[in-house]
C-alpha cells in the first residue's frame, strides 16, 4: 500500500489555528506551536466568558427589580415571593425592563404581590 503524506491536512490545520490567532500580539500570531496555545487558551477563557455574561446579567436585572421595590415599598425576596404566590410568571429580565422603562406598570404588579401576601 501506498505510503500517504499529511502535507495536506496539516497546512490546513496550522493555516486554521494561524487565521484564530489572527491580531495576536508578537509571535502568537505568527509561530504555529504558541498561536496554539494561545488559540486554546482564549477559547477557554470565551468558554468562561459566556457562562459569567449570563451571570451578570442576572446580577444586573436583580439590582434593578430590587431598586424599584424598595421605591415601592418592599424588598426583592418578598416581591419575588408574593409574584409566585399570586400566580404571575414574569422572568427577572422582563421585570427589569419593567423596573427600567414602564414603572407605573412595575407599581401594579407589585400592588398585585402585596396583595397576593
Amino acid at each position: 500500500m501506498a505510503r500517504v503524506k499529511g502535507a495536506m491536512m496539516t497546512r490546513k490545520r496550522r493555516k486554521s489555528v494561524l487565521k484564530a490567532a489572527k491580531g495576536y500580539w508578537g509571535a502568537k500570531s505568527k509561530h504555529f506551536k504558541m498561536a496554539k496555545q494561545a488559540v486554546m487558551k482564549s477559547g477557554n477563557y470565551a468558554f468562561a466568558g459566556r457562562k459569567a455574561k449570563k451571570r451578570d446579567f442576572r446580577r444586573l436585572w436583580i439590582a434593578r427589580i430590587s431598586a424599584q421595590a424598595k421605591v415601592c415599598g418592599m424588598n426583592y425576596s418578598t416581591l419575588m415571593h408574593g409574584l409566585k404566590v399570586a400566580g404571575i410568571e414574569l422572568n427577572r429580565k422582563m421585570l427589569a425592563e419593567l423596573a427600567v422603562s414602564d414603572k407605573d406598570a412595575f407599581a401594579a404588579i407589585a400592588e398585585k404581590a402585596k396583595a397576593a401576601l
